[in-house]
């Protein structure tokens, strides 16, 4: 074989090996957590708890709120203080978006901003996006 020929034959070998591989690892990202509440304006606290997969890897509050966290776990504690009004209000970071569906987040309490006096959960949601 010539040697234009050799190179010819160890191009498209490499850009068929190049082909095989897998580009499909995980890809980080954040999700977007959106409350409903009953009382928009009028919560000023709630307590959260996320659980998922993996450990989240940061967490970060809407305009005009404060977000405080236990250290990020697999299972970790959130309160988020501020005038909570309906939809968008928290962003997480997970290490795969692909995971995004085995996040769980749960209302442990929710206080009124007045007086800070616990409410009953009734009427109150919360979603996951990405």
């Amino acid at each position: 074989m010539t040697r234009v020929v050799k190179c010819l034959v160890l191009a498209v070998a490499l850009v068929g090996v190049g082909s095989c591989s897998d580009d499909s690892g995980p890809v980080a990202g954040m999700l977007t957590v959106s409350l409903t509440t009953p009382n928009p304006g009028a919560d000023g606290a709630i307590l959260l708890t996320v659980v998922g997969p993996q450990a989240i890897t940061s967490v970060a509050a809407g305009t005009g709120l404060r977000v405080f966290s236990q250290p990020l776990t697999t299972t970790t504690k959130l309160a988020v203080t501020g005038p909570l009004t309906n939809g968008a209000f928290l962003m997480i970071g997970v290490a795969d978006l692909g995971q995004a569906g085995q996040y769980h987040i749960t209302i442990q309490s929710i206080a009124a901003s007045s007086d800070f006096h616990l409410r009953s959960l009734a009427g109150y949601g919360l979603t996951i996006s990405h």
